[in-house]
């Protein structure tokens, strides 16, 4: 049952860091309008995409007890995070790999 369920975002791409073009907004905006607030205007007509924002909104309306995140950007903080996106524009050779836990 959804209201026994407590869940976390763990690190993924910030909305500041992840650039989407217009093809990605309108494949969310055909599967629902109110998807749109998660898009911000970015560089040359491309969008910022806040895909934790997204994802726990999604919890959230699934009815989840608690949804919260942990707000780690693996783009911007290369110290801690592989990132492909960071590696491709940095053209580097390979990304590394992370792995997450899920506990019962």
């Amino acid at each position: 049952r959804a209201e026994r369920i407590r869940t976390a975002v763990g690190p993924t791409i910030s909305q500041r860091a992840y650039e989407v073009g217009q093809e990605f907004l309108d494949a969310f905006a055909v599967e629902d309008p109110a998807y749109l607030r998660h898009f911000a205007n970015g560089a040359d007509g491309r969008y910022q995409f806040d895909l934790p924002g997204f994802v726990l909104a999604r919890l959230r309306a699934a009815g989840v007890a608690e949804a919260g995140s942990i707000g780690a950007c693996t783009y911007s903080d290369p110290t801690r995070f592989y990132s492909f996106r960071r590696t491709t524009h940095a053209g580097e050779v390979d990304y590394g790999r992370l792995i997450s836990a899920i506990t019962l």
